[in-house]
Formats: structure tokens, C-alpha cells, sequence
């Protein structure tokens, strides 16, 4: 259940409820002036997989909570069909605030928020982080396209990132559901790996540009569904 209106979500890790309440009062941005609310992010903090979308839509502006409308649901099922849930994984945008209209979100937007998304990524330490969509795809991966890259991850420092399509891309266009599907189902295996492998490379994933390396056999040629993509 989501807060009040004007309130940040609750959050056990203190750190993380002191970050909500800064985002709730931030005035860094024109999209202050027309949200309904910050939505800053939901999830347990530590939590080994980490989901980055792009920015609220209507839903989400009005409860304060990501990703709670027909993608959230897409989201949801993916979750659930690799053993995974809202309650094991943190979820949050690259911005805090919806864009008039759903638009998509500006540069001089990302930026303002970035400080924070930074300082969640350290309080929440994720193992491996999904981006979804080409929004916070491009955050590691500048300039590159999400339909040659989807589904294939790299480590940067000490966290794998695994960049993906958007949800919301599958309610538009069918032929995405079964390329988001398989690219959620390299998870397990990913996040087994980062879980083996032990000790931290200095610098972590919060720091796009940080030496990156591709990540076993699931950064090899791409699948057949990729390149049906190209």
C-alpha cells in the first residue's frame, strides 16, 4: 500500500528514508513545478538485483511508487517467472518526477536527478543491475542502441549491468514480449556468477565510467531474437 500523497514511500534503511525525503522536497527541475509527487523507488536495501527504469507515468505519480501500471504488471510477471519479486528487488527511475504528458524525460531532467540516483545505487549495493529502457541504458552504454545491446551484460568494476527493453515496449509491440522474456531469464545465472565470484573490484557500477568488461557467454554473438532486432 502507498503513502499518502506528498509523502515519500516508507523505507527500513534509514539511509535510504533520509534520500526519499530529500527527493520529496527536491526543487532542482522544472518537473517539480507539475508532479503530483516524487516517486523515488521501492525495494529492500542491500538487494543483490537492482531494476532501473526511466521516469513515472500517471499511475505512478499519483501513489509515489514506480512502475504500478500495465508495465509494472509485465514487470511483475517477469519477476515472479525467474523467482524474483518487489519485495526482493529495488526498483527505481533514472528520474524522480513524471514529464508532462509522459514525454521523455530531458537531459537537463537526468541530470538533476543523478545525484540521487548515485547515492540510492550505493545505499542499495546491488550485484547486478537491469536497465530498463534506453534511458537508463544510456548511462552505461552512451550512444549505443538498446536493440543491439539488450540482453547482453558487462561488469563495470564490481557489479554486472544487463541492459534491457523497457516493459512498456512489450505492450506495443508483441514480438518483444519473448526477447524481454529471454533476456529476463538470463538473470539467475548472472546473478549466480556475481554471487561466486566474491570480493569487490574497486568502484562499482555507479560510476558509468569505470572499466568495463563483457560478462561470460551471455555477452557472446547475439541470440537469434537479436538479431532479427539489428
Amino acid at each position: 500500500m502507498s503513502d499518502a500523497i506528498g509523502s515519500p514511500p516508507r523505507a527500513a534503511n534509514p539511509a535510504l528514508l533520509t534520500l526519499y525525503e530529500e527527493i520529496a522536497d527536491c526543487p532542482a527541475c522544472e518537473l517539480a513545478r507539475t508532479r503530483t509527487q516524487t516517486v523515488p523507488g521501492v525495494g529492500p536495501a542491500p538487494a543483490e538485483v537492482m531494476c532501473i527504469g526511466e521516469a513515472p507515468g500517471a499511475r505512478e505519480d499519483e501513489q509515489g511508487l514506480p512502475f504500478v501500471g500495465p508495465a509494472g504488471r509485465f514487470l511483475d510477471q517477469l519477476l515472479g517467472g525467474i523467482g524474483l519479486s518487489r519485495e526482493t528487488v529495488h526498483i527505481a527511475n533514472v528520474v524522480k518526477c513524471r514529464p508532462p504528458g509522459n514525454r521523455d524525460p530531458q537531459p537537463e531532467e537526468i541530470a538533476a536527478c543523478n545525484p540521487f540516483l548515485e547515492r540510492q545505487i550505493a545505499i542499495v549495493d546491488p550485484l547486478l543491475i537491469v536497465t530498463l529502457g534506453r534511458f537508463s541504458m544510456s548511462r552505461w552504454f552512451p550512444g549505443a542502441s538498446i536493440s543491439r545491446i539488450h540482453g547482453r551484460p558487462r561488469r563495470f568494476g564490481g557489479r554486472i549491468v544487463l541492459p534491457m527493453y523497457h516493459p512498456a515496449a512489450a505492450l506495443h509491440r508483441g514480438d518483444l514480449r519473448p526477447v524481454i522474456e529471454a533476456d529476463f531469464a538470463l538473470i539467475p545465472e548472472l546473478l549466480e556468477e556475481a554471487r561466486t565470484e566474491g570480493a569487490r573490484e574497486p568502484g562499482g557500477a555507479d560510476e558509468p565510467s569505470a572499466h568495463s568488461t563483457p560478462v561470460a557467454a551471455a555477452a557472446a554473438a547475439p541470440s537469434a531474437e537479436q538479431r532479427s532486432l539489428l
